[in-house]
Formats: C-alpha cells, structure tokens, sequence
C-alpha cells in the first residue's frame, strides 16, 4: 500500500453548545477567532432559559483543531452538546438539503 503525503484538515466544524448567560457570545466568538487556523467565527442564540443559552458555533478556517476549540469552550464554561457538521479536505462542501419525499426517515 502506497503512502500519502496528503493531510486531512478540518475546514468547517458547526457545534449545538450550551453556555450560562455570560460571557456574551461576541466575547467568545472573538476568543475563537483568534486560534490559529481559523478564519472566521459566527454564533447564533438558538434558545434562551432562565440560566444557560443555547448556541450554534460555525467555525470555518484551513486548519482547525478541535480539541483548541473545544478548551477554549471549556474556559468559558460551556458544554458541547453535539458536533452537528464537520467539512474536512481542500474543499468546503455545501450541505445539500434533499426534497421531503427524497429524505429518508429510519
């Protein structure tokens, strides 16, 4: 079996987090941005409580690094509920959402 030279690179990662009321999510998004490796940072409050916020994190860059990121939550106290899209290679796939009666329901 030949050898690659070829790395795999995590290009986009979108994260269902939960985080308490503060920091705001500029703060964090700024404290994301500035990882090597990432371009560009965007947070959307999904829902909000009493005590915690629901956040989606889309991180988009050349070379993530999860587990930086994943610390970098962490310090701001916040929890990752789920890793909802990870795009990894040369290239940025776009989600493609299929038709209803072409999506399949297990």
């Amino acid at each position: 079996m030949e050898t690659s030279s070829k790395s795999a690179r995590i290009r986009r990662l979108v994260l269902d987090v939960l985080k308490a009321h503060q920091p705001r999510i500029d703060v964090l998004a700024l404290e994301i941005g500035v990882l090597d490796g990432v371009d560009s940072v965007n947070i959307i409050r999904d829902e909000t409580d009493r005590s915690t916020e629901g956040i989606i994190v889309t991180i988009v860059g050349d070379n993530l690094i999860f587990k930086e990121i994943e610390e970098i939550l962490r310090q701001f106290g916040c929890s990752i509920h789920s890793v909802d899209e990870v795009v990894v290679g040369e290239h940025i796939i776009n989600t493609v959402n299929l038709p209803e009666e072409e999506q399949t329901v297990f």
